[in-house]
């Protein structure tokens, strides 16, 4: 239960199936704004180059980190710690070439080997020499991702040695856990289709879609699976059973743009190409697969290096580029997410979703005349679609403009003859616009409806239940709303957080402490979330733990408004009350709860 912060505008939409795993966006400045600070000439000292290196890394400001380490190594020419992360640096910023200078040093020292091995093995097989690439890929077997990595990699180079059984051998031996099977799978139907082994081809591929609980753990790589099995039997003129290998992949996961345009061109006849046309974008396919599959669960560091190794082979793969986007947003990189997506090809089906997260991005560096601009002039280019409608509406949202956000909603209903559950979003984001402009009436049976599209949708049910518990009706089925969300997110700290705020408002304060302390468990750095639970310990009479919630609320920056309430608390508690009366609670509705959504496409 949050207020609507800067920079929050891209978690706005991403139920609507343009983002996945984006979190909220915060202005940044770009890392060349940020090198422009220090000349790295002026600074004289190895310790000075090096904090400076390490704060812009933490930053995410990896331009400026990679000048400073190269300012340190001048200093200190043989560290070997320093050329691990400006080699790494490099690697994250897409600057592979200069980073080969660095990898053939470090292709025997621990720590880093796992990834210099495999830079120089990617060079080996840009450059066609892929009996090297096979002997650079063996042996770096340090966890099961490894191992899985660098087999992928090595059935690829020795496709590219003319071995297609060599290669399928390699996937077969490749013995780690379950996980392992989709990717092995998927890669072994690529290569004995590139080897013209169509029998074996089309028993992996069906092999691998069969393996749907797989899929819901890599969904990426199991569309992707989809995509070129629909691709290899409408080569073969098997137009019914490509349709239907389509339709079956937008029922595991609908409004995915590649297959749906693949879709269109299936059945229309039309050329469809391979996904992967030689061993180097097969080798790249692989390292985006991972990657991806990594995204869903956080760690955008070695995402990051993972989708750069696939970039460095397939440069202009759109798929490539609208993940290394997804990346830079959940750092808080938005200029270049913006510079990612402007990449993406007019031609490609992703190229309209890309244009939707540039206006959200341009919103997120408080550019908001400009986003504005560009989305409208979106939704102008294909007034159906919905995206357009909830980007659009998110941006006034963000600038608090309910009015002119609720106004764009009613365009987008008014071009809804029959809703659909996949329409869900804009009646709850119109809901939530005219609840904030205390239209109620208005408000209710827009998340009514909603739920009535998708039911159990847990961001509505959090949402209506709270409201309800907020305005002291409808308590029995508000709570087992918000309860039911919870049972569906119970890893979300903002809906765990709606649960025990709705018991502090009932004055049930023991249980609210209970669902607040997992709530900060889940989001501790949230200034929110803390100072909901010092002021449910204070209920409880443990005042000193308040105290410390409270000045833990204080240094995570809440907002302008609940700073000075938060400060009154901690210099005068909270005043006496009976419960369960009101219990002194702030009058912030539920901001959307933050989600992973499908990725664009």
């Amino acid at each position: 239960m949050r207020q609507m912060a800067k920079g929050a505008v891209t978690a706005l939409i991403l139920a609507a199936g343009l983002s996945t795993a984006i979190q909220p966006v915060f202005a940044k400045e770009t890392p060349a704004e940020s090198a422009k600070r220090v000349d790295p000439l002026t600074i004289s000292s190895f310790s000075g180059a090096f904090l400076a290196a390490r704060t812009a890394e933490i930053d995410k400001d990896f331009t400026s980190a990679t000048i400073y380490y190269k300012r340190a190594l001048v200093l200190d020419p043989n560290n070997q710690d320093v050329e691990k992360s400006l080699f790494l640096g490099l690697i994250a910023q897409g600057d592979f070439d200069q980073a080969l200078k660095y990898a053939e040093k470090l292709k025997l020292v621990r720590g880093v080997s796992r990834f210099s091995t495999i830079a120089l093995g990617i060079d080996a097989m840009r450059k066609r020499d892929y009996k090297q690439a096979d002997t650079l890929f063996a042996g770096n077997n340090e966890s099961d991702l490894d191992q899985l990595v660098t087999g992928l990699l090595s059935a690829w180079a020795k496709l590219g040695t003319d071995a297609p059984k060599a290669a399928l051998d390699t996937l077969d031996r490749l013995d780690g856990p379950p996980w392992f099977a989709l990717f092995v799978s998927y890669h072994r139907a690529l290569i004995a289709e590139a080897a013209k082994m169509d029998d074996e081809a089309r028993k992996t591929f069906e092999a691998t879609l069969a393996n749907q609980d797989a899929g819901g753990a890599a969904p990426d790589t199991y569309l992707r699976a989809a995509e070129a099995y629909a691709g290899f039997l409408a080569r073969k003129g098997e137009k019914d059973a490509a349709l239907k290998v389509l339709d079956n992949a937008d029922t595991f996961i609908s409004g995915r743009l590649p297959i749906l345009s693949l879709r269109n061109d299936v059945r229309d006849g039309k050329e469809v190409r391979k996904l992967v046309k030689n061993p180097a974008e097969g080798a790249g396919e692989a390292m985006y697969n991972i990657a991806s599959a990594l995204n869903q669960s956080g760690g955008e560091d070695f995402v990051r290096v993972y989708l750069q190794f696939a970039r460095a082979l397939n440069p202009t793969n759109d798929m490539i580029l609208l993940q290394l986007a997804s990346v830079a947003e959940q750092q808080q990189l938005p200029k270049e997410a913006i510079d990612l997506y402007s990449k993406i090809s007019n031609r490609s089906p992703l190229k309209r979703a890309a244009e939707l997260q540039i206006g959200l991005n341009l919103a997120d560096l408080d550019q908001k005349d400009e986003a504005i601009k560009h989305l409208r002039l979106a939704l102008e280019q294909d007034k159906s679609d919905m995206r357009a409608y909830l980007a659009l509406g998110g941006v006034y949202s963000s600038q608090e403009n309910y009015k002119a956000a609720s106004e764009v909603y009613d365009e987008a209903v008014a071009t809804l003859s029959a809703p659909e559950r996949a329409n869900w979003n804009i009646f709850y984001q119109r809901g939530i616009a005219y609840e904030r402009l205390k239209q109620w009436d208005k408000a209710e049976p827009d998340f009514r409806k909603a739920l009535e599209l998708f039911p159990d949708q847990p961001q509505v049910l959090n949402y209506l239940g709270y409201s309800w518990v907020d305005m002291n009706k409808n308590l029995d089925e508000g709570l087992t709303m918000i309860k039911r969300a919870v049972e569906l997110r119970p890893s979300d700290g903002y809906i765990v957080d709606s649960l025990g705020w709705a018991y502090y408002r009932l004055g049930r304060f023991p249980e609210a402490v209970t669902e607040l302390e997992r709530a900060v468990s889940l989001k501790p750095d949230d200034p929110v979330l803390n100072d909901h639970l010092g002021d449910a310990y204070w209920r409880v009479g443990r005042k000193l733990e308040a105290t410390f919630q409270w000045s833990h609320a204080v240094d995570r920056k809440p907002t302008d408004i609940e700073l000075p309430k938060i400060r009154e608390k901690l210099a005068n508690g909270l005043p006496d009350i009976e419960p369960p009366a009101a219990a002194d609670a702030d009058q912030n509705k539920p901001e959307p709860a933050k989600t992973d959504a499908d990725k664009k496409g």
